[in-house]
């Protein structure tokens, strides 16, 4: 859990660098020093650890580009959605065939309790992304990201309070320096939109005198 919420706190930085490559969107300076301490954060997590955070990374990159995927989509949300769906079907269909066969099927083996929550997680998952796929096309891909902070969070506390994962010292640290990576893209991207562009704007308009 607390890998998949170190994922997800990497995405926004990772939308960053999509945006700037892919997209063409002009960074700027404390943008890419909030990249640079990312990066020296999954650096540590990598020493520290004595492995590469794959989970975290994989994810970050998947769930950046599917993001990226949707914004540039030409197909509406419910469309797009729908066609995920009918592309992952046969996958799934396949899957859950086969573990069916092999009586290893977690819905057929649940009580019905169970099983009502295990067809809940259907619409439970549908609407955010629904959610997510309309606003991806309305924002700048950077803005974004920044949205994509709450997930994380609860994800992090579960994993600490009800998993009991255990999280602290170096690795505590390494969560540390990204999250100051992530306040300054966050202070950076606030004063800009709060105060400099409204003062721009307002200064642009400003009447003249002779």
């Amino acid at each position: 859990m607390i890998d998949a919420s170190l994922g997800y706190f990497i995405n926004p930085l990772v939308n960053i660098v999509l945006g700037f490559v892919l997209l063409h969107e002009r960074l700027r300076p404390a943008q890419w020093f909030a990249v640079l301490i990312a990066a020296l954060g999954v650096l540590w997590l990598t020493w520290q650890g004595h492995h590469f955070p794959w989970i975290a990374i994989v994810l970050a990159l998947t769930f950046g580009f599917y993001g990226l995927m949707r914004k540039l989509a030409a197909l509406g949300p419910l469309e797009g959605l729908s066609l995920e769906t009918l592309l992952l079907f046969p996958l799934a269909a396949a899957y859950l065939a086969w573990t069916a066969i092999i009586g290893n099927n977690a819905f057929i083996q649940a009580d019905f309790a169970m099983r009502l929550v295990m067809m809940a997680a259907g619409p439970i998952t549908a609407i955010p992304l629904l959610l997510f796929a309309a606003g991806a096309r309305r924002i700048r891909l950077s803005t974004l990201g920044l949205l994509q902070f709450i997930a994380p969070t609860l994800q992090l506390l579960l994993g600490i309070w009800m998993f009991h994962e255990p999280f602290g010292g170096a690795r505590m640290w390494g969560f540390v320096i990204i999250w100051a990576a992530l306040a300054l893209f966050s202070a950076e991207w606030l004063l800009r939109s709060w105060w400099i562009e409204p003062q721009a704007a307002a200064t642009s308009h400003a009447p003249t005198t002779d």
